[in-house]
């Protein structure tokens, strides 16, 4: 894990003839998608008529052609960012083949000539997303959206880009999708797909399922009540609204037929019946299942904890308060975890005080060893922000029903207006214990390489899954990463279609805290050694998990 000339040329947006079929395919009737907003039991239906987009890089107007460099001026193996004057794209020699496709990563931006490119792909330096250099197809995660790509051409021994402005400036490209054929003739209470939880695995699940064509009906449930947002900016960017943090846009989710209820919560599941109850009462049946339902935090169980101004955080309101209470004022931080730590670092420049409890002797003890740790702990230390290790909370004072005090088992007693709990979580599945899918001891689903439960039909995506890990012998394991939930989605969704999809990818995690990004890649579960190159004190090194 890691902390971390101008030219010419011609491009054009070609669209892949597997994604033209496909564009085809979707059928051109007024069923339009219907997204509930289910409040208590009352539910509204609204079926709205909706265009269907026309491809926006058929317009000649719309193209601009450059001649970009030489043919000598690229070795194989190397990418350049290039200007069309209206924008720019990254041209890319390999295997004595030009490509040239958006230069930005949809995820968050980066600059991709700073990436790596190797045997077809190019990954973004800042999370690892990954794209085919061929199509521009996203291939590892995180994001949604894939590359344009723009048409190349060699003439008189000059490089030539023709692309699409429109693409030049959006640096993205949403895959063709199929929309439902016929929402009309539905039973409200049954679908082809019903998705529980609308986080990452969710939502790669069902826009993969319209991006290989299928036109059934598509549901997701969740119990929050915004449509999918960017869950990691919880804890990073803390006072972000949801609507700056939505994954996709409510026309997005009309455009294509994916239903989402929001602030419903399944009680059960009866897969005998294939047929999802919800809290209150409403039966839905499905025909394949996926459960993606995340986790719950941990809550602390000690004397006092129902008091007000303590808060796990969960939702975006729930990160906005806590920036609005602690601004000048004195906040405690339970757990030293990523959660715990981001929010430290968060808070840091905008509270009076920040004090992190934890009960190991180093943050990240387990995860990066205590060298790691320690050279993280004195980052923060130098940040203003104090460490009481190897102690608890015993007691959360009151007064007048607000937070006063948080007393550790050391007899410690800090001043805390607010108080944050980063304990850890736990599977959110106890709604699956009487249903015959299979549940480890610590409430984890597990599934197998396709995503598959022991019940045909359901699979199960996300944090809330064990799975064989390829890169570690097929071990079991539970790696509740962004990235991984992207992909557990997009696996899930392809074994639906019988398409015979292993999982076979790398988890990669990132965390950003005061200016410094750490990367990690792999899984160093049960690591022995760490083998340090670089400079600790610096925080710039690269360390090797080893065992």
């Amino acid at each position: 894990f890691l902390f971390v000339p101008p030219v010419e040329v011609k491009i054009e947006v070609v669209i892949p003839e597997k994604e033209r079929s496909k564009e085809e395919m979707s059928p051109n009737g007024k069923a339009s998608p219907l997204i509930y907003k289910v409040n208590g039991t009352a539910r509204h239906y609204h079926l709205e008529e909706h265009p269907i987009a026309s491809n926006p890089y058929h317009h000649p107007k719309d193209m601009v052609e450059a001649s970009v460099c030489h043919v000598k001026d690229l070795e194989n193996g190397q990418m350049r960012e290039v200007d069309l004057g209206c924008g720019k794209a990254l041209l890319i020699k390999e295997s004595g083949e030009f490509h040239a496709v958006g230069h930005k990563c949809p995820h968050y931006g980066a600059p991709l000539v700073k990436g790596v490119l190797s045997k077809g792909r190019v990954r973004c330096p800042w999370h690892g997303a990954c794209f085919n250099i061929g199509t521009g197809d996203i291939e590892d995660f995180p994001g949604l959206d894939s590359l344009p790509r723009f048409q190349v051409k060699i003439e008189k021994e000059k490089v030539y880009i023709r692309a699409s402005k429109q693409a030049l400036q959006t640096q993205r490209r949403t895959k063709m999708m199929a929309k439902c054929i016929s929402l009309s003739n539905y039973n409200l209470s049954s679908t082809n797909v019903l998705i529980i939880g609308a986080g990452a695995a969710g939502l790669v699940c069902a826009e993969t399922l319209r991006q290989e064509g299928f036109s059934d009906r598509i549901v997701m449930c969740t119990m929050d009540r915004h449509l999918p947002y960017d869950r990691p900016k919880l804890s990073k960017s803390m006072d972000s609204h949801p609507e700056q943090i939505t994954l996709r846009p409510k026309e997005f989710f009309r455009s294509y037929d994916i239903e989402v209820l929001t602030e419903m919560q399944v009680a059960a599941v009866d897969v005998k019946n294939k047929t999802a109850v919800f809290k209150d009462g409403f039966k839905m049946e499905y025909n394949k299942l996926l459960i993606a339902t995340g986790n719950t935090p941990k809550a602390l169980s000690c004397k006092g904890k129902e008091v007000e101004n303590v808060f796990n955080i969960r939702t975006p309101e729930d990160a906005n308060r806590v920036v609005k209470l602690a601004t000048s004022k004195n906040v405690v931080i339970v757990g030293a975890s990523f959660l715990g730590m981001e929010v430290a670092a968060y808070l840091a420049e905008r509270a009076h005080s920040v004090s992190v409890v934890e009960l190991e002797e180093v943050p990240f003890k387990k995860f990066f060893g205590e060298r790691v740790g320690r050279a993280v702990m004195k980052m923060f230390e130098s940040n203003r922000v104090k460490f009481y290790m190897q102690t608890e909370v015993s007691e959360l004072r009151e007064q007048e029903g607000k937070l006063k005090e948080v007393v550790l088992k050391s007899g410690k007693v800090l001043r805390a207006d607010v108080c944050v709990v980063g304990v850890g979580a736990v599977p959110a599945t106890g709604f699956l214990k009487q249903s015959g899918i299979n549940i480890d001891s610590k409430g984890f689903i597990m599934v197998n390489k396709m995503m598959q439960t022991n019940i045909p039909g359901v699979f199960a995506a996300g944090d809330a899954v064990t799975f064989p890990l390829a890169l570690r012998n097929n071990k079991k394991v539970n790696v509740p990463h962004w990235q991984m939930a992207h992909m557990h989605g997009r696996v899930a969704a392809l074994n639906m279609l019988a398409h015979g999809m292993e999982i076979s990818t790398v988890p990669y995690l990132w965390t950003a805290m005061f200016g410094k990004s750490i990367r990690y890649a792999g899984h160093g579960e049960g690591f022995d050694d760490v083998v340090i190159q670089g400079d600790l004190d610096e925080l710039k090194f690269v360390a090797f998990y080893t065992k």
